[in-house]
């Protein structure tokens, strides 16, 4: 009799974290593998106050996980793409990435007015230099205020009052049953996603062959390709998760299109930059995006945002 092949599956406690870690696994298990799960606890888990930015380092949500993996502890990690580092540990690899969610980021509002809507100097919060640079852009005249917590903690703390409005990621809201709570759904020309954004990255180590062919049917080519050209984007700029670092890949009819944009911390300055070509040539056209990112100046604003965290 064939022996039923088993995966421990890491992941943070919050509950989209078990909702990502549990659909992962709700998939293996169709395809007759035998799956558990193993909860471990990130710094950013366990330090809930201050801006991300403040912890002190990148990969707050994702390198205990990453351990784990070295450890043997577990066999897999699953992780919003977009908090996982570009750089990461030796000895580890995406072993696949699924077709990609909603991209998006949703403004909720109290008052369930729209973003054109909201009065000036409305409170938001946002947890995101990202978010804050790119609302800042299209009106300087809202206030930004630091926002931590997992989803419904962030809604909690909207529905108490102390914020106007909150900036979330749509992909989130719907695997979480909250599409409801949505006021509106931010156009990419306002706000464009974070890189990875609404993609899961299913990391193993790199010497494991046999998980490797296990995931392999949960991978989505096309997705696979836009986030690789986005982290590879990411990964020339040396912009790391908590700069003001935004990026689309999208694969249509065999093209791959990716934005890329910029933006410096006070939001005046809004650097674009858009390439479109084989996706099988994804990471040098994230690499060439970053290039011309570069030559309009995105190195100093990078670095003004570092400085500054």
């Amino acid at each position: 009799m064939a022996t039923v092949p088993h995966l421990r599956i890491g992941t943070r406690g919050s509950a989209l974290a078990r909702w990502q870690a549990e659909w992962t696994a709700a998939r293996l298990a169709e395809l007759g593998t035998s799956v558990e799960l193993v909860l471990i606890r990130t710094t950013g888990d366990r330090q809930q106050e201050g801006p991300v930015a403040g912890l002190g380092s990148e990969g707050v949500f994702t390198k205990e996980l990453q351990y784990a993996l070295l450890d043997h502890r577990i066999d897999l990690a699953v992780h919003s793409l977009k908090d996982l580092p570009t750089a990461g540990p030796e000895g580890l690899t995406l072993g696949a990435v699924p077709e990609r969610a909603p991209v998006a980021d949703c403004l909720i509002s109290r008052d369930g007015v729209t973003f054109s809507e909201l009065k000036s100097g409305a409170r938001i919060g946002t947890g995101s230099t990202r978010r804050r640079s790119q609302l800042w852009h299209a009106r300087r005249d809202l206030e930004m205020l630091d926002l931590r917590g997992n989803v419904d903690t962030r809604l909690r703390k909207l529905d108490d009052g102390e914020f106007d409005a909150i900036v979330l990621a749509e992909a989130g809201l719907r695997r979480l049953g909250l599409a409801a709570r949505i006021t509106e759904v931010l156009p990419l020309s306002l706000m464009l996603p974070a890189v990875g954004q609404g993609a899961l990255g299913i990391e193993i180590r790199a010497d494991d062959p046999q998980t490797a062919e296990l995931l392999r049917p949960l991978n989505h080519d096309a997705t696979f390709a836009a986030v690789r050209s986005e982290r590879a984007m990411l990964a020339a700029l040396h912009g790391g998760c908590l700069a003001p670092v935004a990026g689309w890949g999208r694969v249509e009819s065999g093209v791959l299109h990716l934005t890329g944009v910029v933006t410096s911390l006070d939001g005046v300055r809004r650097l674009e930059a858009v390439i479109s070509g084989d996706a099988e040539d994804a990471e040098h056209l994230g690499e060439f995006i970053a290039t011309e990112l570069i030559a309009k100046g995105a190195a100093k604003l990078i670095d003004a945002a570092r400085k500054s965290s």
